[in-house]
């Protein structure tokens, strides 16, 4: 939820997800609660018994050392995110990442090959949702877009024959030493085919206004990729914070090569997420006539701030999982508590999150 500004006989509002966006604002710690400030109006007040997370989403934002450390201490984290949707920086309590058994066995994991396994299985994940998203946006296209649902249909079974291709990679790799080193580009490979024909079918289901030539990561100018980015950089935060929580180091994963200063765990375990949390939210937007505003290169202000809250309001909306309808939020958290009892030996296997619309 992003701020408002309050007046005097506002009662305040509980906040669980606080975005603080204005340019020259300050965040400090007022009794028990979290206080934006700018010169002398309070743009909000967040209680901290409610509060989960704090995104930074601006420059010239300022923090005080007080409000940091009651953060710290009650396990409240801080995310910063740039304009284009980078998240540069997250503030933890040194305390959460002390959980010493658990990162030894993700370490252990790298060579003993639970770390292939799951690096599969997130792949298989991915590309299952991806479908799934196709799936759902072809729902009603049926009848009244014959020959669009028809490319569709197409395309989920393009898509979904990549998981068999996994599997039979994962036969031939059983005789491999190492497989995470020999054969993760061939895993690589079929994820990316498979995003491609995604990307495809999803050019053909947004407005053709937009002009959108193909998916675009890093760097990108036009609006929809642009919001795609935004919103993967608000998720990220979540994320990181659902590994860190389960006891996990972000940095070291399996999927995506290991680089210094990479967060290779938190890039995997987005991957199973992106299409439910961010894709159908921008997709959503776009094709009910939301418009999104590009300044100078980048997303508007306001269209970011709408982009997140509609991010943070996703993950809180409940869907099917286990059987039973759980918050998106819960669902992340509860995949990652997997993945370290996975690592530890504790399951079998690693089962990813499938979305089911």
């Amino acid at each position: 939820m992003a701020y408002t500004e309050l007046k005097a006989s506002d009662p305040m509002a509980i906040i669980q997800h606080l975005l603080v966006d204005e340019f020259g604002s300050f965040v400090g710690k007022h009794s028990e609660r979290v206080q934006v400030t700018k010169k002398d109006s309070v743009l909000t007040q967040a209680p901290l018994i409610h509060l989960e997370t704090i995104t930074i989403a601006n420059q010239g934002v300022s923090l005080s050392a007080e409000m940091v450390r009651e953060c710290a201490e009650r396990g409240i984290p801080i995310f910063f995110v740039s304009g284009t949707g980078t998240a540069y920086a997250s503030l933890y309590s040194a305390g959460l990442t002390g959980t010493v058994l658990t990162r030894r066995a993700q370490l252990q994991a790298f060579t003993n090959g639970l770390g292939w396994q799951f690096a599969c299985s997130a792949a298989a994940g991915k590309i299952h949702n991806q479908a799934q998203l196709l799936k759902y946006m072809g729902k009603y296209r049926k009848s009244n877009q014959p020959e669009l649902f028809a490319v569709l249909q197409n395309e989920i079974e393009e898509i979904n024959a990549q998981t068999a291709s996994i599997a039979a990679l994962q036969r031939r790799a059983q005789s491999e030493e190492d497989p995470l080193q020999t054969c993760r580009d061939q895993l690589m490979g079929i994820e990316g085919y498979a995003a491609q024909r995604y990307w495809s079918a999803v050019g053909k289901v947004i407005p053709p206004e937009l002009g959108w030539s193909g998916r675009i990561g890093r760097g990108a100018t036009d609006p929809f990729n642009s919001a795609l980015n935004y919103g993967y950089g608000i998720l990220y935060g979540q994320i990181e914070r659902a590994l860190v929580l389960a006891g996990l180091d972000p940095f070291a994963g399996f999927l995506h090569v290991d680089r210094p200063g990479k967060p290779s765990l938190t890039l995997d375990m987005i991957e199973e997420f992106r299409q439910a949390v961010v894709d159908r939210t921008v997709i959503g937007m776009v094709n009910k006539g939301v418009e999104l505003v590009m300044e100078d290169g980048l997303l508007s202000k306001s269209t970011r701030r709408t982009l997140a809250e509609k991010v943070l309001a996703r993950l809180d909306t409940a869907v099917r999982y286990e059987q039973k309808q759980f918050p998106l939020r819960h669902i992340l958290q509860s995949q990652a508590r997997k993945l370290a009892q996975f690592v530890r030996g504790e399951n079998p296997t690693y089962v990813p999150f499938s979305a089911d619309w």
